[in-house]
């Protein structure tokens, strides 16, 4: 990138929100912080009101705005391709969102770029896995729960959860949200429980904004999502396969926590990391007549006791 272009980023990404700091822009374009304070000064020296401070970052006056510059077609490409995630991934309030925002972009896009994204709309696509279970068209209620984050507002919900089979109406003071394994989930402050919960949005039965506010300062939705990875005990098993099976396997192996795999002739090693050995049992019943169990021995003698539970059934 031109030093003119680079200026042009600097003055968009100032203008994203309320501070910048100089090790944010140096890390975005790759260049030392002395070349960033050299950029700033040519944006000064060019009129634009900035305001800086040191270990803080830089500001525009409020008020100052530029329209944005023209997006490339790289950047509209990757507008597009975001869209076909979020109606996949998301609810039918965020794709409504998300779809006026896009006719704002394509808005300020030159005629050739607007006939070219038309075009590219037909050659990406985020296909449903066809291994996880398929989703129901209901509510995630994910607007609702963001705009509540950043109102800090206390959130009611109805919900059911699914490992005690029971329906409970709370109060929750909701941190944030994250998506895992095919769902959103919402992490928040019970007041029920007293205590931090991770609430699955589709299970959700329903959801109003209370008008309360909360003034507690929640942890970081970093910080949950670091304890929970923590708390996870991983076992890690080593198997030997058949090379002929491994065709048939799919994404399967990464839902089973497939690290890595090496080469033994007709055969070869796979090392697995997982939270459940007993669901990695009926992964590994799959194929079992083409494997072996290297470790641990735990898995072999969980491996017996599903194959009597099996016999017994079978008699």
């Amino acid at each position: 990138m031109n030093r003119i272009d680079r200026i042009s980023a600097i003055l968009v990404q100032l203008q994203s929100k309320r501070v910048v700091k100089a090790q944010e822009i140096a890390d975005r374009f790759s260049i030392s912080l002395r070349t960033v304070y050299r950029d700033i000064r040519t944006l000064e020296e060019a009129g634009v009101p900035l305001a800086g401070e040191a270990g803080v970052g830089y500001s525009i006056m409020e008020g100052y705005r530029l329209p944005p510059v023209m997006f490339s077609k790289e950047e509209a490409i990757a507008f597009l391709t975001a869209g076909k995630m979020v109606e996949k991934l998301t609810d039918p309030s965020s794709r409504r969102h998300y779809e006026e925002a896009m006719f704002k972009i394509k808005a300020v896009l030159r005629y050739a770029d607007k006939d070219m994204l038309e075009d590219m709309a037909s050659y990406i696509e985020v296909v449903d896995n066809p291994y996880l279970p398929a989703k129901e068209h209901t509510s995630i209620h994910l607007q609702t729960i963001l705009k509540s984050i950043a109102a800090r507002e206390v959130l009611e919900i109805g919900y059911f959860a699914n490992h005690s089979q029971q329906y409970s109406n709370r109060e929750t003071e909701p941190v944030g949200i994250f998506y895992l394994g095919n769902h959103w989930y919402m992490i928040a402050y019970c007041r029920m429980r007293n205590d931090y919960r991770h609430f699955r949005t589709d299970r959700i039965r329903y959801i109003n904004a209370t008008g309360k506010h909360f003034d507690k300062q929640h942890p970081s939705l970093q910080s949950f999502l670091a304890k929970m990875s923590k708390e996870k005990d991983m076992h890690t098993i080593v198997i030997r396969v058949d090379r002929s099976v491994l065709r048939y396997f799919g994404e399967q192996k990464y839902y089973n926590g497939f690290v890595s795999q090496r080469e033994l002739g007709g055969q070869v090693e796979m090392t697995f990391v997982t939270a459940s050995v007993r669901g990695f049992v009926k992964f590994y019943l799959l194929f079992a007549e083409h494997a072996e169990i290297v470790s641990p021995a735990s898995l072999k003698a969980l491996v017996q006791e599903n194959l009597r539970a099996i016999e017994k059934k079978l008699n």
